[in-house]
């Protein structure tokens, strides 16, 4: 209840921020915009600080904005870049928990999402750097660093950001936990100068053909993005929109006739039938057949029985008179029990003496009482 109460108390900073149709969107969450300490205290660094945002009046973010923050004493990272569906105005809800004292603070992002300015990018390219994090590449020193290095091996003109994704989002693994393995991250640039022809090798049919032998692509040109950037160029991909893609062809609606097809004839009209005797074969047919196997099986089970006389007669007499007698012995027996109405034998009682003729009392253990009395 009291973490609600601070949540509700606290009253919400306002922050406005323009992101662009196509381009990359980063926004950082720092400890200090939401720790609210006086002017003369410094920050502790080890305090931890988690972060959750949300799009106002919605449980998530929307479907362009993603965050991230590798651990409460990391800053976290609203990143993303918003399509042209995204235009207008988006209000983002983040809530930045103090898990020392579990305080609460509420900051309001008014995202004013519009369309670009400058001349169009058509020529896009996305690589993937398996060095990096995706929040190592988030800050914009990383990012620049990138650009700068890219432009040794792409044709002279400015270059922008167009989007960053991490590897795990594309379906990529987890690496193990061993020092130097990162998760990699895709970072798409967009530029108005054609590709070189360095870039145009790297992503040609041969360098996939040798990428799917396991060996190192077709690269005419100096890596510059190495050592700092270590890209994988069997994962490069370049699209080129300069040339326009033909329009769909709006189907035009007929008069709903088929035109005249030789090898199409259907029949003008159907002649009549009776299906009748089909309908009877069809039925009939699995029916007998089934009458003459049920009584086949009956002939077999109950007309070729050999019988209790035939077996008899083909047993011999000593056989038949030795079973006789132990049926009728067994018999008698039985008969002699069921009538027997003597008293049972004290000797078959438990716990019975047979010198005394008394039986021991339950407190004595039997097991210490000798077979031979005279022996005691």
């Amino acid at each position: 209840l009291g973490l609600l109460a601070g949540l509700w108390g606290t009253e919400a900073q306002q922050t406005t921020l323009h992101p662009v149709v196509g381009r990359v969107f980063v926004h950082t969450l720092d400890h200090e915009t939401f720790l609210s300490l006086p002017e003369h205290v410094a920050l502790p660094p080890t305090i931890p600080v988690t972060y959750h945002a949300h799009l106002q009046g919605h449980p998530d973010l929307p479907r362009w904005l993603r965050y991230t923050q590798r651990s409460p004493h990391h800053p976290g990272f609203l990143y993303g870049t918003p399509t042209p569906e995204d235009r207008g105005r988006q209000v983002i809800e983040v809530t930045a928990y103090n898990r020392d004292s579990f305080d609460t603070t509420r900051q309001r992002l008014v995202l004013l999402i519009g369309d670009p300015e400058g001349p169009l990018l058509p020529y896009q390219a996305e690589f993937l750097v398996r060095s990096h994090d995706v929040e190592e590449v988030l800050p914009s020193t990383p990012a620049s660093r990138f650009l700068i290095a890219l432009g040794g091996l792409w044709e002279p003109g400015e270059f922008q950001l167009l989007n960053i994704t991490s590897a795990l989002d594309r379906g990529g693994r987890v690496p193990l936990p061993i020092e130097g393995r990162k998760e990699g991250v895709y970072i798409k640039v967009g530029s108005a100068s054609p590709f070189s022809t360095c870039l145009k090798m790297v992503a040609s049919p041969d360098s996939h053909a040798r990428c799917a032998q396991d060996q190192p692509p077709l690269l005419s040109c100096y890596d510059t993005l190495a050592p700092h950037f270590r890209v994988d160029w069997c994962n490069v991909s370049l699209v080129d929109k300069s040339v326009p893609e033909p329009a769909d062809e709006v189907p035009t609606p007929g008069d709903g006739i088929l035109e005249h097809d030789p090898f199409f004839c259907p029949p003008t009209e159907a002649t009549a039938r009776d299906f009748l005797t089909s309908a009877l074969v069809t039925l009939l047919v699995p029916l007998l057949v089934a009458l003459l196997l049920t009584l086949l099986l009956a002939y077999i089970m109950c007309c070729r029985r050999e019988g209790r006389l035939k077996r008899d007669l083909a047993t011999s007499d000593i056989q038949m008179v030795h079973h006789c007698t132990i049926h009728g012995n067994t018999e008698e027996l039985r008969q002699m029990a069921a009538s027997r109405e003597v008293p049972r034998p004290l000797s078959t009682l438990p716990m019975f003496n047979v010198r005394t003729g008394e039986r021991l009392p339950p407190q004595v253990d039997s097991a210490q009482v000798p077979l031979i009395l005279d022996q005691h």
